[in-house]
């Protein structure tokens, strides 16, 4: 993480300026949260690579792409993304073939597959400030309670990240999590899964069942927060759906961690969602450093991920703090732009 130190250690600030005010300054650095080194075998930065080893940098026809085989499934999908016969070699046949295509072409067809492709820079620096990164209507009039409540649906890092920072802050949070797709997290790195439960309540619901889907929005519908990190046709499958659920539940401050952005106000039509994950959001992001001769090259461990859980509790505490009723939109490529900008600058 040294790569974005002087980054971070801006984002702790924040943390523990907005934290305060809801009445306990939290420290990030000491829960153990934003770094997964000695938790499972990671190569070093600087290389095509990442340190993970899931996740590469390669050259298509008109610029340099990052694509994350985290998952054996994606493997299998990679001969129908570049339409060429099956390969034992996957990153030599990936090599190849994308030398011939557009970046365009590939980020498109990745979409349809859903496959985390990203092209290097194509996601500029936004907003800095925690609170621009709420959508909302107008703020209700609603004191801050006393002791928050907060349900988090999300998975891997970013998400549970957040949750761990409003658990510090005195928050009750429940993880809940799915019975059929059991937290990729707790499986793979457990000792980090830990720290970031830390005194979560965790709860297994089967959401394919009606009972299941009925105790989720119960659970959500009691809440002060709520965190995911699913696309939007994700939770319409569950029955959740942030418009309805905010407008029923005015006071409701909703994290919703994506990998390229959520338009509260777009219609949920064929268009693909597209899926990211934590290092080919950070190339998205321009959050690579660069070889003499025009490389890019991987900064650190899936830096998005930290970046992403620090913006959105930052965001989640300062949407607390104004009353509720807001969407806060977490994504993930943005995050890793503005810690490329704000490292440059």
């Amino acid at each position: 993480m040294s790569a974005i130190g002087g980054v971070l250690t801006e984002r702790f600030r924040q943390i523990s300026e907005v934290s305060r005010q809801l009445g306990r300054a939290v420290d990030v650095a000491a829960l153990g949260v934003t770094d997964r080194a000695g938790e499972l075998p990671l190569g070093p930065a600087g290389e095509a690579v990442s340190p993970n080893g899931a996740c590469r940098l390669f050259r298509a026809a008109d610029g340099w792409m990052a694509l994350n085989l985290a998952r054996d499934e994606d493997r299998d999908l990679v001969p129908a993304w570049l339409e060429a016969e099956a390969s034992e070699d996957v990153w030599g046949l990936i090599s190849n073939v994308a030398l011939n295509r557009t970046t365009d072409d590939l980020i498109r067809r990745a979409a349809l597959l859903g496959l985390p492709a990203a092209r290097v820079g194509e996601v500029s620096g936004g907003p800095e400030s925690p609170d621009r990164l709420i959508r909302t209507g107008p703020w209700p009039v609603r004191p801050t309670p006393s002791t928050l409540r907060v349900v988090d649906l999300s998975a891997l890092w970013a998400g549970p990240m957040c949750g761990a920072i409003l658990a510090a802050v005195g928050a009750e949070v429940t993880k809940l999590d799915s019975v059929r797709r059991p937290e990729p997290a707790r499986i793979a790195t457990p000792g980090f899964d830990a720290r970031m439960s830390g005194s979560k309540a965790r709860l297994a619901l089967d959401l394919a069942t009606p009972e299941g889907k009925a105790e989720l929005r119960a659970r959500v519908m009691e809440s002060d927060v709520v965190i995911t990190s699913a696309r939007r046709r994700g939770l319409r499958s569950i029955g959740l759906t942030p418009e309805a659920i905010l407008a029923a539940r005015p006071g409701l401050t909703w994290v919703a961690i994506t990998g390229y952005g959520w338009r509260i106000d777009a219609p949920l039509d064929d268009a693909p969602e597209r899926v990211a994950f934590g290092d080919d959001a950070a190339a998205a992001g321009g959050l690579v450093s660069w070889t003499d001769d025009g490389a890019p090259r991987f900064l650190g461990d899936a830096l998005s991920d930290p970046l992403t859980g620090l913006a959105a509790a930052a965001a989640a505490m300062t949407g607390v703090l104004r009353g509720g009723g807001c969407l806060i939109d977490a994504a993930m490529a943005q995050a890793a732009a503005n810690a490329a900008e704000a490292r440059i600058g």
